[in-house]
């Protein structure tokens, strides 16, 4: 299975963010079909509570088309999304791009539209520094 362009960029952002990397990938079973959600990580919130558990679907964006893209990445997004309710719910779907993607590719209104009506949980990477700049909720 081949890795985005940009994983390890985003698996070492999250790193550096406190995140431990449980699972890459993470294995999506439901009956008869096994997905895979590129990274799983926990984030220890307090010693009282449980950890935060995420799962990172990484896009890097590089197709001909923009739109084109992020019209799979929102489909993928969904169908993980759908399975994770029912197979792992105690984890929250997030989609990694980089910042450049974001500010150039998703300031388009079109995008903008979708991502704010759809609540699309997305973490912004620089991908020099490989650190996070933004979370999206």
């Amino acid at each position: 299975m081949a890795k985005d362009k940009i994983h390890n960029a985003v698996r070492n952002a999250l790193i550096k963010d406190g995140w431990t990397i449980t699972h890459d990938p993470y294995t999506i079973e439901y009956k008869d079909e096994f997905l895979y959600a590129d990274l799983a990580a926990e984030h220890p919130i307090a010693a009282e509570r449980e950890n935060l558990k995420i799962i990172v679907e990484v896009k890097s964006f590089v197709g001909h088309s923009v739109m084109q893209d992020f019209k799979l990445a929102l489909g993928q997004y969904h169908l993980y999304l759908s399975l994770l309710k029912i197979t792992a719910p105690e984890y929250k779907l997030y989609m990694a791009i980089s910042d450049v993607v974001y500010s150039v590719g998703f300031q388009r209104p079109t995008i903008q539209l979708i991502v704010q009506q759809d609540i699309l949980p997305m973490i912004i990477i620089n991908l020099e520094s490989e650190e996070i700049v933004r979370w999206i909720n």
